[in-house]
């Protein structure tokens, strides 16, 4: 089975974890080397500029999420 089963969710809190999960998946399938994943997070972490971006992809793909679940109810 894929690890992105579906876009639906029962909620907004259920869309927005899936949101997170779909950033990091993105992070983690252009960069693949955990241990270049490891020494990369503590420059991000520290960066205001960084974070905020990732709060950018994060809303990105909450949007997403919301669309898909929209169109679903509105059509299914």
């Amino acid at each position: 089975m894929s690890w992105l089963a579906t876009l639906k969710t029962e909620t907004p809190e259920e869309g927005f974890d899936l949101a997170i999960k779909l950033s990091r998946m993105a992070v983690k399938l252009t960069q693949p080397d955990d241990d270049v994943r490891s020494k990369l997070r503590a420059d991000y972490a520290n960066s205001a500029d960084s974070l905020t971006m990732a709060s950018q992809v994060v809303a990105l793909n909450f949007q997403t999420v919301a669309q898909a679940n929209r169109y679903w109810s509105e059509n299914g």
